[in-house]
């Protein structure tokens, strides 16, 4: 017998079978739950896949709820920086005015102080403009008292000399120039008596002993020091400062002003009193 054959017959006798058998029935039955789960395992199945389930959508709706608590904290997060940039654009743009006022200030008070540097520039330019020209005239007063000496040359040069410095003395410094002579009866100056000059400067109560000549040698310069001595013996009185006055000093007499502290100058404007 072919296996379709038999197939058709158990497709035939076997539900007769089993409803008359009961031990067929059973074996049946065995052979099936080899293959398929029965009522209460398929039950147990279901539930599980149910608990399972179950379990997901919980998480699943703690994970949504999570979501959504973080999605309002980003909103209120948003809310509070967009106050915070409203707030912070407010501020910026006040503040941007207030610059903008104190610039405009600045610039009117920088203007201002423009004009007004231009005007003591003006100012100053004016006054220096009337002090070289009072320079000028004493520099055209000098250079005449100057030619004044060249052209009184000869036996009276050194005496126009001392004359004409003293003038410039006196218009160029608030001092008092004195001539003095006295009589050397000892002869402590020149080794022999005889008159000795000697030009006081005094201003402000300071004794200046100065001796003004054309020319300075060696000899003259030893021989103002002499002078000096002997005038600060005479009158008990100590010279604060000895000048020497003279367009024309040997090298010689320099080094001995040197050593006997004695100021030289070629040029009566050059004493800094």
């Amino acid at each position: 017998m072919e296996k379709e054959q038999i197939r058709r017959i158990i497709y035939e006798e076997l539900p007769a079978i089993m409803r008359q058998d009961k031990e067929v029935q059973r074996f049946i039955l065995q052979l099936s739950r080899e293959q398929f789960a029965d009522k209460a395992e398929t039950e147990s199945r279901f539930d599980r896949i149910m608990d399972r389930l179950e379990r997901d959508y919980q998480a699943n709706q703690k994970l949504w709820e999570e979501y959504r608590q973080e999605q309002r904290r980003n909103e209120e997060r948003w809310r509070k920086n967009e106050e915070l940039w409203r707030e912070n654009s407010e501020r910026w743009e006040q503040q941007r005015r207030e610059s903008e006022e104190r610039w405009r200030k600045n610039d009117a008070r920088w203007e201002q102080q423009q004009q007004e540097s231009e005007e003591r520039w003006r100012k100053n330019d004016a006054r220096l403009d009337a002090m070289l020209a009072e320079i000028k005239r004493l520099g055209q007063k000098h250079d005449s008292t100057i030619g004044a000496l060249g052209a009184r040359w000869g036996v009276h040069s050194e005496a126009s000399f001392r004359n004409a410095l003293h003038g410039i003395l006196t218009d160029s410094f608030d001092v008092k120039v004195v001539n003095v002579t006295e009589f050397d009866h000892e002869g402590e100056v020149f080794g022999r008596p005889d008159q000795v000059e000697l030009d006081l400067i005094i201003h402000n109560g300071t004794l200046i002993i100065a001796e003004i000549k054309s020319s300075m040698s060696k000899g003259d310069m030893y021989t103002f020091e002499r002078k000096v001595r002997f005038y600060e013996k005479r009158h008990q009185q100590q010279a604060t400062r000895k000048v020497v006055i003279s367009p024309m000093i040997d090298v010689r007499a320099q080094k001995v002003a040197d050593e006997l502290e004695i100021e030289t100058f070629s040029y009566a404007g050059d004493v800094n009193l």
